[in-house]
């Protein structure tokens, strides 16, 4: 049919001609509405209902460091040992970069790698501390932490002491058989400033996620170095000269008695115990329902990261394990070249032996297998070092190999610690 008259002219559709809910999912077809539908700026924030858009939606979490912040997290290397009984000092024992800090006396304790972790989260162990005798009252100057510690220049990104320092997130799952408040405190060491804050256990015995917010310092830049900058201190435990004052929970320069303010004695009772994992640094602020997954590396590169700072070998092959080349310089002494450590260790070593190691000397007839004992580093550096040890019986400039007898207890723990 015609027009009567002249033929109107055309007005295009607009939005503003659709009556709100007129035009529904239901009313188009399968992707019949796509990017290219779609004027440029047309979405944007205000058209997209909050919670719209979930991580699972995403391609993943952008994070400013490609590798985890805290090196093993998930406690699932521990090149010293898996169980160490009688603790009642300072020192590493078991799972790496976690170093049990114990002032005076506070408690005797176990500490082992456990496969008792939170379940459906991906992790295999945890880092369990049991109680085996009990201290009911500290002392004030006793205290009882599991601490990490950082290198200045794998913290740069903090940006910490300029106008633009980060805000950071601390993540950890833990169980513990008393329930109370517990203390977690970060030290500033480059420029002795610290803050802490505060969470509570609720549940005994239950796997609780733990997320701690804590502002950026513009106090205070951290050495670009490999020195010790920064360390964050799980308390467990403390006496007065840590807890008698006011929690600090904003930065400041350190005064030990607000650094653990409130926290519950986990050394009251032998029966007590806890077990900590799935530990991990954000850049940035997150609550529990938008903090970012636990970054898991594959073993190898988890353990890589460990042996710059610990790295350790054992006498557990098949027959005598050799260990270094080297000579007899003497009768009464050995000297070996280990060649190459895994991986460049963080600063010179140390070496801590233990067990039955053989000295095997080259003679015409074959080998001289002498008893070592002794071993000890002579020259280090960051990629080798010279072993000496002593032996009784030696040929002064006979051709030998340091050896580890085929024994667990042989041990050498190579240590740049921080």
């Amino acid at each position: 049919m015609g027009y009567i008259g002249n033929k109107p002219t055309a007005v295009p559709l607009t939005s503003a001609d659709i009556q709100d809910g007129v035009i529904t999912a239901a009313d188009l077809g399968a992707n019949s509405v796509d990017s290219s539908e779609l004027v440029d700026g047309s979405i944007d924030t205000s058209h997209i209902g909050a919670a719209q858009v979930t991580a699972d939606k995403t391609s993943g979490v952008i994070r400013p460091n490609a590798k985890p912040l805290i090196i093993n997290g998930n406690c699932a290397i521990s090149q010293r040992s898996t169980s160490v009984a009688s603790i009642t000092g300072s020192g590493y024992h078991t799972i790496d970069r976690y170093r049990t800090g114990i002032s005076g006396t506070l408690g005797t304790w176990t500490q082992s790698q456990s496969t008792d972790v939170p379940t459906g989260k991906g992790f295999a162990n945890s880092l369990k501390m049991d109680c085996t005798t009990a201290d009911a009252s500290p002392s004030v100057g006793d205290r009882l932490s599991i601490r990490y510690n950082f290198e200045g220049q794998d913290l740069q990104l903090l940006k910490k002491g300029t106008a633009d320092a980060e805000k950071i997130t601390l993540a950890f799952w833990i169980k513990s058989s008393k329930t109370g408040v517990h203390i977690v405190n970060i030290v500033d060491q480059d420029n002795t400033r610290n803050i802490s804050k505060s969470y509570t256990v609720s549940s005994a015995d239950t796997w609780e996620q733990v997320v701690l917010n804590f502002d950026g310092d513009t106090t205070g830049a951290l050495g670009d170095d490999n020195g010790q900058s920064l360390y964050v201190d799980f308390y467990f435990g403390a006496g007065t000269n840590y807890t008698s004052g006011t929690l600090a929970t904003s930065w400041e320069a350190v005064n030990n008695v607000d650094v653990a303010v409130g926290q519950v004695n986990l050394a009251d009772s032998d029966s007590n115990d806890f077990y900590i994992t799935g530990i991990q640094l954000e850049v940035g602020e997150y609550t529990s329902s938008t903090i970012p997954p636990f970054q898991h590396e594959s073993y190898g590169d988890n353990l890589a990261r460990c042996q710059r700072y610990c790295q350790g070998m054992s006498g557990t092959l098949n027959g005598n394990a050799q260990l270094a080349v080297g000579y007899t310089y003497s009768d009464t002494l050995g000297i070996a070249v280990y060649q190459n450590f895994n991986v460049k260790m963080r600063a010179l070593p140390s070496v801590t032996a233990s067990g039955s190691f053989i000295f095997n000397e080259q003679t015409a007839g074959g080998y001289n297998g002498i008893s070592a004992s002794g071993v000890a580093i002579n020259q280090a550096s960051n990629n080798n070092c010279n072993l000496q040890c002593t032996i009784t019986g030696g040929t002064s400039g006979s051709p030998a190999a340091l050896a580890f007898k085929n024994d667990a207890s042989c041990k050498l723990i190579f240590k740049a610690e921080l």
